[in-house]
């Protein structure tokens, strides 16, 4: 049973033992030596007394509004280079309302939406029915039930009421986008197909949007959770160009590095708003989106975490590039295929 002051989706950020194991077997076949590190307190000292030339980032923090930035952050105060997006585009990514007004400000669509810091703040009269409510500084969905979509005030009150009670957080209400639910993984500078999750199975379990529980038990026909995957998605090339734009147009606006996914409502008249961007997507083979469209791009799940490794690696050798460039010195750049140690941070719920 569910403790009142314990959200059932709780744990949902953790990757599980299997994904771990996966990513460490990858990184194994191309012949990198790993350690398995535990995003805990005591993740400094182990860095303090252990060289390592790379971490694969995979760590969700363990509290705080900031969570995802935490290990990030440690890293670079010890000049370890590290997978994936710096601190401050984790930390902005995680707060909903943030990511929406840098996406706004570069032009790129989003649902209109409003910052609720009680249940009763008034509804601001330019947003309209129907409107979907959430935790702002979540992510994996979590707070996102078949009830967060609302058509009336009174629905709207209670799960306002919800969130800020369950998450002791403020909610973000936004416009829900009637349309095409997509997603759009960036790896380095390249777009992949797209992902389309057609609902129209689900219809039967009311769960017809990305949902905590369509996330946690996607794939499960008995719950009415099965939603129809199409990658790359059915869309025209002209939309489907444009909608990959909008998802790198996100990705660089966020300051992502070496890989992300954003989420994207598709409206009937061919708009893509972006609802969300992840710098630090699930790379699960068995239930991750990312490794969906990577595969669909000719990526094998071992060749995918190598080039995440590659791109990081050849991030940090550009950087020490430029360093030495602006001392008056000359290097070539190499682009190291492996590494003698490489640590997998993590957390455990």
């Amino acid at each position: 049973m569910e403790r009142d002051d314990v959200p059932c989706d709780d744990d949902s950020e953790f990757d599980s033992p299997r994904t771990i194991h996966t990513i460490v077997s990858s990184l194994h076949a191309y012949g990198h030596t790993v350690h398995l590190v535990e995003a805990t307190d005591e993740l400094p000292r182990w860095f303090l007394t252990h060289a390592v030339d790379l971490v694969f980032n995979i760590a969700e923090g363990t509290h705080g509004e900031h969570r995802e930035s935490q290990v990030p952050a440690i890293l670079e105060s010890l000049n370890i280079p590290y997978t994936g997006s710096h601190s401050i585009t984790l930390a902005l990514a995680l707060d909903k309302a943030k990511t929406k007004q840098i996406l706004a400000s570069e032009g790129i669509p989003t649902p209109p939406w409003q910052v609720f810091f009680t249940p009763t703040a008034p509804l601001h009269k330019r947003l309209e029915f129907p409107l979907i409510v959430k935790p702002n500084r979540e992510g994996s969905s979590k707070g996102i039930w078949r009830e967060s979509v609302v058509g009336r005030e009174a629905s709207l009150r209670r799960q306002l009421e919800r969130i800020v009670e369950r998450y002791r957080q403020e909610a973000l209400v936004e416009e829900f986008i009637d349309g095409r639910e997509l997603t759009v993984g960036v790896i380095g500078e390249e777009a992949l197909p797209i992902l389309e999750l057609d609902f129209s199975p689900c219809r039967a379990s009311g769960e017809f949007f990305y949902s905590w529980r369509m996330k946690e038990f996607q794939g499960d026909a008995s719950m009415g959770l099965a939603p129809a995957l199409h990658c790359p998605a059915r869309l025209d090339a002209a939309t489907s160009v444009r909608v990959q734009g909008i998802a790198l147009r996100a990705h660089r606006a966020l300051g992502c590095a070496d890989f992300s996914r954003t989420d994207i409502r598709l409206r009937a008249d061919g708009t893509p708003f972006v609802l969300e961007v992840n710098p630090l997507p699930g790379l699960s083979p068995l239930d991750s989106n990312f490794p969906v469209m990577t595969a669909a791009a000719g990526l094998s799940h071992e060749a995918l975490i190598q080039r995440i490794v590659e791109l990081a690696m050849a991030r940090y050798a550009q950087d020490a590039c430029s360093h030495v460039r602006e001392r008056g010195g000359t290097v070539r750049p190499q682009e190291p295929s492996t590494s003698n140690a490489l640590a997998v941070s993590r957390s455990a719920p």
